[in-house]
């Protein structure tokens, strides 16, 4: 791997971010302990014992199309432009842009200025994450709804996917609900070869091990961890790539077996 590029095959991901966030590890994760995080994941955390996650994207290249999976916050300070210009990536390049679901962090940079940012790009989002936040009781609370996502629909820029989509033959959506209800990942195939953009499955390497912690951003908790233990489980008996986006740069590992615990293995 050089500059943040993995390949799956033909298929190649590049890991850019907007930026990161700060946090307590117990606010993100109210089901966790400050003594874990100080005595097995130090690393992990500043000198005020606070986590700083990764608005994490990635550009991938796949049969001739340039795709981006989640734009970023657009808070003030975001980066995911000027990433995406290091990596000699021009917004009006992107073909595609897919939204693993429709968090604040990760619908951002739709629109700058009022106008699309990736002007010359179709919007995927899924139907069931669309279904949920489009609801009146639901957005009305949703100002990045209102900013960054509804309007694709007046300018028909979206596309809903259902289960199981192709974005090419060689990337396809899998179900990975209960952070919101329709979050989706992506399972790349490609020569013999296999990826994994996680989306918020997992938001942090303690999730490795510590299975069980919820994000406080869940929205359906339960199924959440359901979906983690079970996505986990098979990323490591697999022993696919990931890409994760919250995640410390750039995002790419594998979930290993070490000792009784399953860890993560950066790259």
């Amino acid at each position: 791997m050089s500059n943040h590029k993995i390949n799956i095959g033909n298929v190649e991901l590049i890991s850019v971010s907007d930026g990161t966030g700060d946090r307590e590890p117990t606010f993100v994760f109210p089901d966790s302990d400050l003594a874990i995080w100080q005595s097995e994941f130090s690393e992990l955390l500043d000198d005020n014992n606070h986590l700083h996650p990764r608005y994490g994207s990635v550009i991938i290249r796949s049969e001739g199309k340039l795709i981006l999976v989640d734009t970023g916050l657009q808070a003030p300070g975001g980066t995911l432009i000027k990433e995406l210009n290091n990596n000699g990536v021009a917004p009006d390049q992107i073909d595609l842009v897919v939204m693993t679901h429709l968090h604040p962090d990760h619908v951002g940079w739709n629109f700058s200025n009022g106008l699309p940012t990736f002007p010359n790009a179709r919007y995927l989002a899924p139907k069931s994450d669309w279904e949920y936040w489009v609801h009146p009781d639901i957005y009305k609370d949703a100002e990045h709804i209102v900013n960054q996502v509804l309007p694709l629909e007046n300018l028909n820029l979206i596309d809903l996917m259902a289960d199981e989509y192709s974005i090419t033959s060689e990337i396809m959506t899998v179900a990975t609900p209960g952070h919101t209800p329709g979050h989706v990942s992506l399972l790349i195939t490609s020569r013999g070869e296999q990826g994994f953009v996680l989306g918020d499955v997992a938001h942090n390497p303690a999730q490795a091990h510590y299975t069980d912690w919820n994000p406080v951003f869940d929205i359906q908790p339960e199924l959440s961890r359901q979906t983690r233990h079970n996505i986990l489980d098979r990323l490591e008996s697999e022993n696919l790539m990931v890409s994760a986006g919250h995640f410390p740069t750039p995002g790419f590992g594998k979930f290993i077996r070490s000792g009784n615990r399953r860890i993560w293995q950066g790259v």
